[in-house]
């Protein structure tokens, strides 16, 4: 059984939506696992990986239009080397206060694998769903693509600057502003080209994509391999944890946004096509 399968399976046992939170009287709720071995490359370190791990969950909260609220983390090691735990607990920290929540705390254990998994909370009384989108509305993003695939492609050459890429901004304060705007809303953290697949199953509906408005991060075209490879980089690898939405309207909603808003495209009545051929439902598998 492959991911999505598993998805679907739980989805259908416990009668969930698939949004990126569940929703309980105006609290959301996300939780995340990241391993060693799929999601730290060698390279990386441990306040980037507390960093990352706890904003993953908050990319979520922000893929809601909810406020940050907290964070707690679980922190498995085969050892627990000082130096290494307060470097973790320290992106953690500071990754919930770039966004307004707060970092309260976790469990340890021991492990053979180094292992992280997190939950955030967040707050908001009008959650924005994968679910209602309609023909018509524009299809915007927020940021810039290609970001984490570029940097798995620097870690072993520039460490710093990998791991740089890999500290991303969860999209919290764009989330809360974005709203109002967003008739449908997701993070990007399987890549623009599932996101959208999902976004379509949810919404019963299609989109039309333009690939020269896809904004694709700087660091892309210096690392990949001609234009279809940082083609697949922007579009299918994911981890960048952007914020994916429709919107009537696309100028109120970038006006609104603290991070910049692109236009790629708009709801279509069905299909899921860049330039007019379907876009395959391909991304980041965990």
């Amino acid at each position: 059984m492959d991911e999505r399968a598993a998805l679907a399976l739980v989805g259908a046992e416990l009668d969930a939506a698939g949004d990126d939170c569940a929703v309980l009287d105006g609290t959301v709720v996300s939780t995340d696992m990241l391993h060693e071995t799929t999601d730290f490359p060698a390279g990386t370190t441990r306040y980037t990986a507390g960093w990352r791990a706890v904003g993953a969950s908050l990319s979520d909260v922000a893929a809601m239009g909810a406020s940050a609220t907290a964070a707690v983390a679980v922190y498995a090691a085969p050892t627990f080397e000082g130096a290494e735990l307060r470097d973790f607990l320290r992106g953690a920290r500071e990754v919930c206060e770039t966004v307004g929540g707060e970092y309260v705390g976790g469990d340890l254990d021991g492990h053979d694998e180094f292992t992280v998994a997190t939950t955030a909370l967040g707050a908001t009384e009008d959650p924005v769903l994968r679910s209602g989108a309609e023909p018509g509305d524009a299809l915007c993003v927020t940021g810039t693509l290609g970001r984490s695939a570029a940097a798995l492609r620097l870690f072993g050459t520039d460490d710093e600057r990998a791991n740089d890429l890999f500290r991303f901004e969860p999209r919290v304060r764009a989330g809360v502003a974005l709203a109002p705007h967003a008739t449908a809303m997701l993070d990007s953290s399987d890549g623009l080209a599932r996101s959208l697949h999902q976004l379509a199953e949810a919404s019963g509906c299609g989109f039309a994509v333009e690939g020269d408005r896809v904004p694709v991060a700087d660091a892309v075209e210096e690392t990949a391999d001609g234009a279809d490879d940082a083609r697949e980089m922007a579009l299918h690898f994911g981890e960048d944890f952007e914020l994916v939405f429709a919107t009537p309207d696309p100028e109120a909603a970038a006006g609104a946004s603290p991070t910049p808003v692109t236009r790629v495209g708009a709801v279509t009545e069905s299909g899921v096509r860049l330039d007019g051929d379907p876009l395959p439902d391909r991304g980041y598998t965990h």
